[in-house]
């Protein structure tokens, strides 16, 4: 814990100088931001910072001194300061700023910058972290050697989780409560010792969004994008991710409101370009992360229907008889879970819930790491 903390913030300071030495892909020179800061979400260089749109996006650090700075420009996102492990402090939406921790006691510390909230249209910024006077900036940590993708909706995002009632109708309510550091995932990853990333979109499908919103987009739409808003934006793997776990969580939204007229499914139909579609997207994965990557396909408990369990249990089995016996249905159901969280969502509470239970579930998993 770190001893009588407290935080300011001051105008934005440059970061550290980038090591050209040090580089994600041969040739390339990491920013200046990563140069002292580790990493595994999905960023992108923009000059001496990094750019990202992906929930629960951190940034690890390590210092000498009693003081460090985290250089930051968001003024959509939400974001918790972490020092040696402990919470120090919640950003809310700080904008362009160098936030200072001060008065820790001198010596070696670890800062941990975490973004808590989705913000799918806004793109926040890290410039690194600097050192108070008379400290200094200490080697970034190592990256960690077990990886897990978590792929899914407003589940895995942590919608609201932090909500002591299921209705929010405040402007900004949602996201000042949902907190994507813990989230089930981001719970199950740290019990693990594993880097991770949350790559998950609230109210997306893997072909029809909730109530049938944005038709023509689904979840598919996003995945390959480092900056959710940007279309066309791709994300450039630095070469170091390569998860040995993906953990996918996708058809809530595909199922859980009536289809509407106008909108181009029966039940029937909507099931099949379901199952289609999750097949290509699996393809995919396969293609990028190879044969012996572990995938899980979950599957949770709705009142109205059991169409999300059944495709999902089908799509396994449909692989497994080809012959993919690295793909594993996951299912948890709604027991000891309340549901307090916005708009009935999963609640702090409950995502610890669903942690215990997948990493129950992953320690039967066959993994290599």
């Amino acid at each position: 814990m770190p001893a009588a903390a407290h935080a300011a913030a001051s105008a934005a300071s440059s970061p550290p100088a980038a090591d050209p030495a040090q580089a994600g892909r041969p040739g390339e020179a990491v920013p200046a931001a990563l140069a002292t800061a580790h990493t595994a979400g999905r960023v992108e260089a923009a000059g001496r910072s990094v750019r990202y749109s992906w929930p629960g996006v951190y940034f690890e650090g390590r210092f000498r001194g009693t003081g460090v700075g985290i250089v930051l420009n968001d003024a959509a996102n939400d974001y918790d300061v972490q020092i040696d492990g402990a919470t120090v402090a919640t950003l809310v939406t700080p904008g362009r700023t160098t936030y200072w921790v001060k008065n820790l006691r001198n010596g070696a510390h670890g800062v941990r910058l975490v973004k808590r909230s989705e913000g799918q249209w806004a793109v926040g910024e890290f410039g690194g972290f600097v050192a108070a006077p008379g400290g200094a900036i200490l080697p970034k940590p190592a990256d960690r050697r077990r990886q897990i993708e978590f792929i899914g909706d407003s589940y895995t995002a942590g919608y609201g989780n932090m909500s002591d009632t299921r209705s929010c109708p405040a402007p900004g309510q949602i996201d000042r409560t949902t907190n994507a550091d813990v989230s089930f995932g981001a719970l199950t990853a740290r019990g693990l010792g594993a880097d991770y990333q949350i790559n998950a979109f609230s109210g997306r499908g893997v072909v029809r969004n909730y109530n049938g919103i944005e038709p023509g987009t689904d979840y598919r739409t996003y995945y390959d994008r480092a900056l959710i808003g940007v279309p066309g934006d791709v994300w450039k793997n630095p070469g170091t991710w390569h998860p040995q776990l993906i953990v996918i969580g996708l058809g809530i939204n595909d199922f859980s409101t009536a289809i509407n007229p106008g909108e181009p499914w029966t039940p029937e139909t909507l099931v099949a370009a379901y199952k289609s579609a999750y097949h290509g997207f699996i393809d995919k994965l396969r293609s990028r992360y190879g044969k012996k990557a572990m995938i899980v396909v979950s599957a949770t408990y709705m009142s109205n229907t059991t169409a999300f369990a059944d495709a999902a249990r089908q799509i396994v089995q449909d692989r497994n008889k080809r012959g993919d016996d690295r793909v594993r249905y996951w299912y948890y159901d709604n027991t000891d879970l309340d549901y307090g969280g916005c708009d009935w969502h999963p609640s702090a509470h409950d995502h610890k819930i669903i942690s215990q239970r997948l990493g129950d579930f992953i320690a039967t998993l066959p993994l290599r790491w």
